[in-house]
């Protein structure tokens, strides 16, 4: 990838004449089942781009109550496009057609619902997978009540592999669709807004707005391109790891569900454990292993392109010990 970023092609990006930049947004398009696409810095500033080219100010967003842009994205929806934040409980992630019907029916015209958002994977679900029957199924029901629908796609890829449905499938479930390239693709940086021609158009002066607008970024686009040649056939390889991890720690007595691991997360409930997740991760790191919060009372361990087999044994042996589960036994 490093040599692919020295080797890049690039040209003026802010002037659409980057070769490595327009052959990845040509790519993405494709693979997202959409008919163009805009690279930006980040999978946030895509989510942001693509709601305020499909919302409308003092209008609803609608998301499942933990989805990204509502609680990782410092209240963009509202202060980038005048939207109104909505989360609707969910199972896994997900919303019904039937959360969807009555959230858009009923309410005051002074504030309609405007815009659904998906996540799939869902990120704070533990990389749940959206199964195409019903991400269709809410898509279109958010179509018949007038909803523009958006799919925060940062992690689509994880969702692909793992359930054997191609992207572009997905993708074209929806009116826009974001890809990110700095999660499991192993990018250090990137994101690809995909839609309409004419939604893209917008989205540009969106990229100007939100300050997205880049020089040589062929430098960046070349670490995707490279990604999608080699890095996402092997995401399989992490979701492996992911479920032997899960495996082993339940095995260990830790409170870890390995049904519930889709892709390449593990979920680790604190609560049974009398931790709370500083105290569990600095205990954690002592032990040498680094983890995240994926929700409230649950450390999040992923697992991605820098994690071996040997780790996953390494974790193994040491998360147990740190959160004190084999000294009780």
């Amino acid at each position: 990838m490093r040599r692919a970023i020295a080797e890049a092609a690039v040209g003026d990006e802010q002037k659409r004449e980057d070769p490595s930049v327009n052959a990845l947004q040509d790519r993405v398009a494709a693979l997202l089942g959409q008919e163009t696409a805009i690279f930006v810095p980040t999978a946030t500033m895509a989510n942001q781009i693509a709601l305020n080219v499909l919302g409308r100010p003092g209008g609803e967003l609608l998301a499942e109550e933990r989805t990204h842009v509502l609680i990782f994205e410092a209240g963009g929806p509202a202060i980038h496009s005048g939207l109104v934040m909505r989360g609707l409980p969910g199972s896994a992630g997900r919303l019904t057609p039937d959360q969807i019907r009555e959230a858009a029916t009923g309410r005051d015209d002074l504030q309609p619902p405007s815009v659904v958002v998906l996540e799939n994977t869902h990120r704070s679900a533990g990389g749940r997978v959206w199964p195409l029957e019903e991400l269709t199924a809410t898509a279109a029901a958010a179509r018949e009540a007038g909803l523009a629908v958006h799919l925060d796609g940062a992690r689509l890829l994880n969702a692909a592999v793992a359930s054997g449905t191609p992207a572009a499938v997905f993708g074209r479930v929806a009116d826009s669709v974001t890809l990110c390239f700095s999660k499991g693709l192993g990018c250090p940086l990137g994101a690809v807004l995909a839609s309409s021609a004419e939604r893209i158009e917008q989205a540009w002066r969106g990229k100007f707005l939100f300050g997205g607008a880049m020089r040589q970024a062929g430098i960046v686009a070349a670490a995707a391109l490279y990604a999608l040649d080699h890095h996402v056939d092997r995401l399989a390889e992490d979701h492996a790891r992911a479920r032997r991890l899960a495996e082993g720690l339940a095995a260990a007595g830790l409170p870890v569900q390995p049904d519930e691991v889709e892709t390449n997360f593990v979920g680790i409930e604190l609560g049974p454990l009398g931790l709370e997740p500083p105290e569990a991760k600095e205990r954690l790191r002592a032990e040498g292993v680094l983890v995240s919060v994926l929700r409230p009372g649950v450390l999040r361990a992923a697992t991605y392109l820098g994690i071996e087999d040997e780790d996953v044994d390494l974790a193994v042996e040491s998360i147990p010990r740190a959160l004190g589960v084999l000294a009780r036994a």
